[in-house]
């Protein structure tokens, strides 16, 4: 019993002792519940504003977020409609995309690609790359492909 207890002791003395040597942990890099703020860019705000009809003759609303770069939005198409009777029987035209979802990150002082998705049905999927520059006060988007429409936003 006494080599038992001899034995604990010695292991709780070396364990007491490494205790006592190890160096500090190092402080956090920012304090919990009061985070770094992200760096913001120019063209942070809400964007909103209406393209022209392109090669389609759908104008699209836009309405976009910047913050701290980082683009988030949608556009849709005003003149979508819903399901209409068919009395002659013939096959009705596709229907086209009403809302895109739009992603992307915004540099100042020069243009920029978005990334535009289209919201359908089945497993169709389309995309569109879109092109933004800052025009003075506004925003201008361009689609590089599909209808070729051409938005003008302001801030809203």
């Amino acid at each position: 019993m006494t080599k038992f207890l001899s034995m604990l002791f010695l292991l709780a003395a070396a364990a007491s002792a490494n205790a006592q040597t190890r160096a500090p942990a190092p402080p956090p890099a920012a304090p919990p519940g009061n985070p770094t703020p992200a760096p913001s860019s120019p063209l942070d705000g809400q964007w909103r504003g209406t393209s022209d009809g392109g090669s389609c003759n759908a104008p699209l609303e836009y309405q976009l977020t910047i913050e701290s770069g980082f683009v988030d939005g949608s556009a849709y198409d005003t003149t979508a409609r819903g399901p209409v009777p068919n009395p002659n029987k013939s096959a009705p035209p596709p229907p086209g995309p009403g809302l895109w979802q739009i992603h992307g990150l915004a540099k100042s002082g020069g243009t920029f690609n978005l990334l535009s998705v289209a919201s359908v049905k089945g497993t169709e999927h389309r995309r569109v790359q879109l092109t933004a520059r800052s025009d003075g006060g506004g925003l201008v988007v361009t689609e590089n492909g599909g209808c070729r429409r051409t938005a003008r936003l302001a801030r809203g």
